[in-house]
């Protein structure tokens, strides 16, 4: 089998299925999370960027989260050797989960995680790392990236990113930053970007797959064909006239 046969070839993480043993069938949260029956039963195969839309409560945060903890980073944030915790707060999901990792791809990797950010950001600081309070909520969220993602020289450290809806934090300018540094991340060799997002933006991600989570489950879908997308485009055409069709 030639490199390009070799399934994954350079990806931290190729696959992510059920491990051998786990109940199906189960009820609760977060079992009973359409998306989240999906990813037991059928597994999910990644690319270089993947990218979970949809709207809340369809599991797109429980989804990262699970992962990013099954791949062994910290599910507050941070990276595979963070040792920050408050209340938890993370579903069970990820001792359910199997990570297959590809071949010749980074065992790093960083969590940014928006929900946790600020207790976060305290535990870089009293550890004696830099200080991102002073700054607003969103160019601490850049200089995050720009900090943690890439080395003196300015090339990103080998792994997994995963990023769950930071645009909680950023304008449309920052965002456009944000797309910036991802692809940056994704120019060098066995690096990986997985994302959460409600934002239009960052979901136009280059090349990346975007997975919709919705009532039926997880499907692919074009960025054009987005929900978000298709409505944000008939707002900005005409918002008095979409706004006055608004009900409370």
């Amino acid at each position: 089998m030639t490199k390009a046969g070799i399934p994954g070839l350079g990806l931290p993480v190729r696959r992510v299925e059920a491990r051998d043993g786990v109940p199906t069938g189960r009820r609760g949260w977060p079992y009973d999370v359409p998306a989240v029956a999906t990813l037991l039963r059928d597994g999910f195969d990644f690319g270089r960027a993947t990218v979970l839309v949809g709207e809340n409560g369809t599991g797109k945060s429980t989804l990262v989260e699970a992962i990013a903890e099954a791949y062994g980073l910290n599910p507050e944030g941070g990276s595979t050797g963070a040792m920050h915790s408050s209340r938890r707060s993370e579903s069970p999901l990820a001792d359910d989960l199997l990570i297959v990792r590809g071949i010749g791809g980074g065992r790093g990797g960083y969590f940014l995680r928006a929900e946790t950010m600020h207790g976060f950001f305290t535990y870089l600081e009293e550890s004696g790392m830099a200080s991102f309070h002073e700054q607003s909520h969103g160019e601490s969220f850049l200089a995050l990236m720009g900090d943690k993602f890439f080395d003196a020289r300015g090339r990103p450290y080998p792994g997994l990113y995963v990023l769950d809806e930071p645009e909680s934090a950023l304008s449309f300018s920052s965002s456009l930053k944000a797309v910036t540094f991802l692809l940056d991340v994704l120019d060098a060799p066995g690096t990986q970007v997985l994302m959460a997002t409600h934002s239009p933006v960052l979901a136009a991600l280059p090349g990346a797959t975007i997975w919709e989570l919705d009532a039926a489950g997880v499907h692919p879908v074009d960025w054009a064909d987005l929900e978000m997308v298709v409505t944000l485009k008939t707002f900005l055409a005409a918002p008095e006239r979409f706004l006055r069709h608004l009900s409370r």
